[in-house]
C-alpha cells in the first residue's frame, strides 16, 4: 500500500456496500476538523468487535442503515501524534486506547455524573455524526481523531495486543459488573453472577468477576466450552440445552449478564427464575435490530427482577478496568491478523461464523499504511 499522506488524510479499510460487509477496501479520507481537545492516534493495533460486523451488515441482519464508505473498528491502541491546543490529559508519544465513543459534550447532567457514555450529544468512534455533519471513521485505519477524554492511558504492564480488546469488550462487561454486583452481602456471602454466553464478551466477564470478588457461573447451551470456562476462572458451568435446567438454580444469583448476541431460544422466564429478589438480567450483547424479548409483566412478579441493558462504560470505569487488568493479569484470548483487505475479509468472516477463541486483533498497521507504528 502507498504511504498515507498524514496529516492531510487518513487511510483505512472501509465498507463500501453492506452487501460486501466482509470485504473492506483500502481507501483514503479527510479527518474531521481538529478541535481544541482532540488528539490524533497513530494506530498500532485494533480489535475486531462484534459491533463491527453488526454495523457493517447494515439492514441485512445488522443494526440498520449505515453511511458508506465506513471504516469500522473501535478497540484501538496507538501513539499520540498530534494534540489540540487545550489538550491536558495526554501528550505526544503517549500510548493510549480508544473504545466505542469518540466524543461527549461533558456538560450535560449525564456527563457530569460519570455517565458520559449515555450523553445525548455523544458520537461513536465510527458511523457517528458530529455537529458539523462529519461522519466518524474507526480503527481499521492509519489514524483516528477523538476527544482526549475518550482516550485512556495504557499501563506499561499490558501488552497492546491484549489491551485492544479491553477498550470495548472489556469495558462493556466491566461497567455493569462494577455497578450491579452487590456489595456487603450478609453473612459474608460471595456474590454470584451468571454469565450467559462464553464468547468475546463472556470470557472477559468471567475474569473480571473473579477480580471483583464474585463467583462467575457460565451458562451455555452445550458442554463444549465447559473446560475453557474453568480455565478462565469460572466457579461453575450450566448447560441450558436440557429441559428444566433452571430448577436446580432457583433464587441463587444476584446478577445475570447476557453476553450472547442472538436471542433465539433464550428462555427469559427460566433465567429470571434463578435471580434473587430484585436481581437484574442485564444484556450487553446486542442482537439484530429486529430481534425482541418475549416477556410479560407476569414474568417479573415472582421476584421483582428487572430486565436492562448497559452501554459501553465511563472514563472512570475504563481507568479502573485497565488498572485491574494489569493487577490481576486479565488477558483476552486473542488471535492476531495482519491488517489488509484479505486479512479483514478473513477475520470478519470467521468471526461471524464463530470461528475464533475469542477475539481477533489486527496488527502490522505500520506495514499496511506506511506509518511508524510497530509491526
Amino acid at each position: 500500500m502507498a504511504k498515507v499522506n498524514y496529516p492531510e488524510e487518513f487511510a483505512g479499510f472501509a465498507i463500501l456496500d453492506t452487501k460486501d460487509w466482509n470485504k473492506p477496501k483500502y481507501t483514503t479520507y479527510k479527518p474531521k476538523k481538529l478541535e481544541d481537545n482532540d488528539i490524533d492516534i497513530e494506530i498500532e493495533c485494533c480489535g475486531l468487535c462484534g459491533s463491527d460486523i453488526m454495523t457493517a451488515k447494515g439492514g441485512d441482519h445488522g443494526w440498520g442503515s449505515i453511511t458508506c464508505p465506513q471504516v469500522v473498528g473501535h478497540e484501538i491502541i496507538g501513539k499520540v501524534v498530534k494534540v489540540g491546543p487545550k489538550v491536558t490529559l495526554h501528550k505526544l508519544g503517549d500510548r493510549v486506547g480508544l473504545g466505542a465513543q469518540a466524543f461527549a459534550c461533558l456538560e450535560c447532567n449525564r456527563c457530569k455524573h460519570g455517565n458520559e457514555q449515555y450523553c445525548a450529544k455523544g458520537v461513536t468512534t465510527y458511523d457517528g455524526t458530529y455537529e458539523d455533519g462529519y461522519i466518524s471513521q474507526g480503527g481499521y485505519a492509519s489514524h483516528v481523531r477523538a476527544h482526549e477524554y475518550m482516550c485512556f492511558s495504557i499501563p506499561e504492564k499490558l501488552d497492546s495486543i491484549h489491551a485492544a480488546s479491553l477498550c470495548c469488550a472489556g469495558l462493556t462487561v466491566f461497567s455493569p459488573l462494577k455497578r450491579y454486583i452487590p456489595k456487603n452481602l450478609p453473612n459474608g456471602e460471595v456474590p454470584k453472577v451468571a454469565i450467559v454466553g462464553l464468547g468475546g464478551l463472556g470470557h472477559l466477564a468471567v475474569q473480571f468477576c473473579k477480580a471483583l470478588g464474585a463467583d462467575a457461573y457460565v451458562f451455555s447451551r452445550t458442554d463444549s466450552k465447559k473446560t475453557q470456562s474453568f480455565e478462565l476462572g469460572a466457579k461453575g458451568f450450566v448447560a441450558t440445552g436440557v429441559d428444566g435446567w433452571e430448577k436446580e438454580y432457583f433464587d441463587q444469583f444476584d446478577l445475570i449478564l447476557n453476553c450472547a448476541i442472538g436471542l433465539s431460544g433464550l428462555n427469559i422466564d427460566a433465567f429470571l427464575s434463578i435471580l434473587k429478589v430484585e436481581g437484574r438480567f442485564c444484556s450487553v450483547g446486542l442482537p439484530a435490530a429486529d430481534e425482541k424479548y418475549n416477556v410479560s409483566p407476569f414474568t417479573f412478579f415472582g421476584n421483582g427482577s428487572c430486565l436492562c441493558s448497559s452501554a459501553l462504560g465511563s472514563r472512570e470505569e475504563a481507568i479502573e478496568l485497565f488498572e485491574l487488568a494489569a493487577e490481576h493479569n486479565i488477558v483476552p484470548w486473542v488471535e492476531t491478523v495482519p491488517i489488509s483487505e484479505a486479512g479483514c475479509e478473513t477475520a470478519l468472516t470467521r468471526a461471524w461464523n464463530g470461528d475464533v477463541r475469542y477475539r481477533f486483533v489486527f496488527t502490522e498497521f505500520g506495514k499496511a499504511f506506511g506509518t511508524n507504528a510497530p509491526n
